[in-house]
């Protein structure tokens, strides 16, 4: 055994608090009689409490790259296709939202397939298809060929990440859930946020060349889909199931007040991180600004892990989530209200405090209403509400920038925001308090 400071160990609670005692304990350990074999029982106990195990690094990895090929072209395209085939906001709206639209129909049945057939094979097939729709983007010539090229992508990148995050709950281990759910929504948050700033920083490397960026985004999709190959998953055997299917199979029923607040917070993420670029430069007058907003974003959920993790690693998960829509919601006032850097920036970081501490809040919330056996339709059910909001803030965002202004649009993402809170604290609260299972 070997001393420890950070980890989990014979003589430590969750996590070491007396240094001293850890320095000593492997002295300790030497000095203590064991039973026979004890010290190899001792050793196995240790590595099966290890969070950051082998495993749980590549799939975490494995997600960063999954979601960071995603946004490094997300908040550039409304740019493109403006520039490449000139088209309205409005326009801009409906040809993103399919992609959307596509995961959101794709995720119910993806939590069923994942709960009833190998993982590991699931997981593999849906990111190959990610990996090779991205050529798409590449060869299409026409603003209706990368619609329909967009529109297909959303099916495989729908599934893979319902695939991938129930492989992470499968092996993370049952004394450390709760806080390695937390810190694997952080794979999808820093992928969100710092996906813009290097495809900012990418665009004017390749003086506003697009190309490269597609054929970049492709490169990282082709290191996910590798690393998620190497993942080792202990053998079971999965059966479809012979009772009648029903709805819950397919969507958490329980959990539709959880999934209705989702799709509130993701309304608002969507109007703004779609418009953010293009805002900031025809507005403000940035053309360097969004890689700034997406650092700061990104600082904010760097912020919100390190002072939520306490909270999560006690089980007090609405603790967290309180906290989060808290901050978003003032996040979005900030981002609104302030129509100068000032206010474009500051909204940046408090937006990625608040997202930082609800997301992964709410992802328990889902997982821990759900039988075991509903892992996959916990992880689907979750993401699909948060791709409702989504496409229906990147759609809605569009029509309301387009005919009443970018400012109309922000204001009513703040609104719904607003109400998705007020939801929350009245109804998702208590009822998840009420309900919860472990």
């Amino acid at each position: 055994m070997q001393g420890c400071l950070r980890q989990s160990c014979f003589f430590c609670t969750d996590r070491c608090r007396n240094v001293l005692f850890c320095i000593f304990a492997p002295v300790l350990a030497r000095l203590t009689p064991l039973p026979e074999g004890g010290s190899r029982l001792l050793e196995e106990q240790m590595m099966a409490d290890r969070l950051w195990n082998s495993n749980y690094l590549k799939i975490w990895t494995g997600n960063f790259l999954l979601n960071f090929s995603f946004t490094l072209i997300v908040p550039l395209l409304p740019l493109y296709l403006s520039e490449r085939f000139g088209a309205t906001n409005d326009t801009i709206g409906m040809a993103l939202a399919g992609y959307t639209l596509m995961a959101l129909m794709i995720r119910p049945f993806s939590g069923y397939v994942v709960d009833n057939y190998p993982r590991k094979a699931v997981l593999m097939v849906c990111n190959f298809f990610f990996f090779l729709l991205f050529f798409g983007y590449i060869v299409a010539g026409s603003l209706t060929m990368f619609t329909v090229f967009r529109t297909l992508h959303g099916a495989p990148f729908g599934a893979t990440t319902v695939a991938a995050s129930t492989v992470a709950i499968d092996v993370l281990p049952s004394s450390r859930r709760t806080e390695g759910i937390g810190y694997y929504g952080l794979s999808n948050n820093l992928a969100t946020a710092l996906g813009p700033v290097l495809a900012i920083y990418l665009l004017h490397a390749f003086n506003g060349d697009f190309q490269a960026l597609f054929w970049i985004s492709t490169m990282f999709s082709f290191a996910g889909l590798l690393l998620d190959a190497s993942i080792r998953l202990s053998p079971r055997e999965f059966r479809p199931e012979k009772q009648v299917i029903s709805l819950d199979r397919f969507f958490l029923l329980k959990g539709w007040r959880e999934a209705l607040a989702m799709i509130c917070y993701s309304f608002s993420y969507g109007v703004v991180s779609t418009y953010v670029a293009i805002y900031g430069k025809e507005e403000l007058g940035m053309t360097g600004g969004t890689g700034i907003f997406f650092s700061l974003f990104a600082v904010g959920l760097i912020v919100s892990r390190l002072t939520g993790a306490k909270a999560l690693r006690q089980n007090r998960v609405t603790y967290n989530a309180s906290v989060g829509v808290i901050a978003s919601l003032c996040g979005y006032l900030l981002f609104a209200a302030m129509h100068n850097p000032v206010g474009y920036y500051a909204s940046a970081f408090v937006i990625g405090l608040g997202n930082g501490h609800m997301y992964p809040a709410f992802q328990n919330m889902f997982i821990n209403l759900a039988e075991n056996s509903q892992r996959g339709t916990a992880n689907s059910s979750i993401l699909t509400s948060w791709d409702a909001g989504l496409g229906l803030g990147v759609l809605f965002g569009g029509m309301l920038s387009e005919h009443f202004g970018y400012h109309s649009a922000f204001w009513a993402a703040l609104a719904v925001n607003a109400a998705g809170v007020v939801w929350y604290f009245f109804h998702v609260r208590r009822h998840f308090e009420q309900n919860k299972l472990r």
